[in-house]
Order: structure tokens, then sequence, then C-alpha cells
């Protein structure tokens, strides 16, 4: 059984653009589990692109994506999370993006995986399971 897991942004965007690896991980996922999930800050960073682009076709699509599965929150527990985070990485001189810093948050206090390829950055991170589904 796959682990509940919270897509990263280049995940999500891998499925959008019909990735085979990333289709096959959702398709298995999905197999375990009745939705996918992001964090609102992938929500964000997705529609601030589509908006960019005037893609008015994959904005429909990607409202309907995201009323039909989890989108979490940035709760006070994420943020105080992510302050940690953010605050650990500074003192060892790695920092992050900050959008990464909250989605990492939003999966470590969820108790999620975070699917991502960006396994560099993640990577700083003590406490974070990473999958990998575009490998």
């Amino acid at each position: 059984m796959e682990p509940k897991t919270l897509l990263d942004t280049d995940v999500l965007s891998g499925l959008m653009r019909k990735t085979a690896g990333a289709l096959n991980r959702a398709r298995a996922y999905l197999a375990d589990h009745p939705q996918l999930s992001i964090s609102l800050v992938t929500r964000f960073e997705i529609l601030r692109g589509l908006k960019a682009k005037q893609a008015s076709i994959q904005l429909t699509a990607f409202d309907s994506f995201c009323k039909n599965n989890e989108v979490l929150p940035i709760t006070d527990s994420v943020i105080i999370r992510a302050s940690d985070i953010y605050a650990e990485l500074h003192l060892r001189g790695q920092l992050i993006p900050d959008a990464d810093i909250l989605i990492a948050a939003t999966a470590i206090e969820n108790g999620l995986v975070l699917a991502t390829n960006n396994v560099g950055d993640f990577g700083r991170i003590q406490g974070i399971q990473i999958d990998n589904w575009l490998a």
C-alpha cells in the first residue's frame, strides 16, 4: 500500500503535462487512496503560472482537480514548523525557497510523504520523507 503522500508542485505539473512516470505513480497511489493531496502553496504556484500564461483551459482543469482532491491549508502549526525549518537551514547556510519550506512543513505536520523531483533541496530538511515520482 502506498503511504499517504503530498504532491510537490513539480510532480503536479508532471501530472498536468501527462508525464508517463507521474501518471503511473498517481494511478498506483489512487488504487490505495481516494484523492491526491497538495498544499495550498502548490495551488498558488500552479495558479500563478497558469494565469500568467492566460491558460484558461488549463485553469478550468486545475480548478476541477482542486475540487476533486485535497488541498491542505497553511495552519498555524505549519507556520511554526516552517519557521523551525527555516531557522535550521539558515544556521547551516543551506536555505531553500520559502515556498518549498512551507510545502515541506505541510507534509511533515500532516504526517505525509512528499512526492517531489526536487530531492536536492528537500533532502536538506530533517524529518521529511521523500518519494521521487518523476525519477
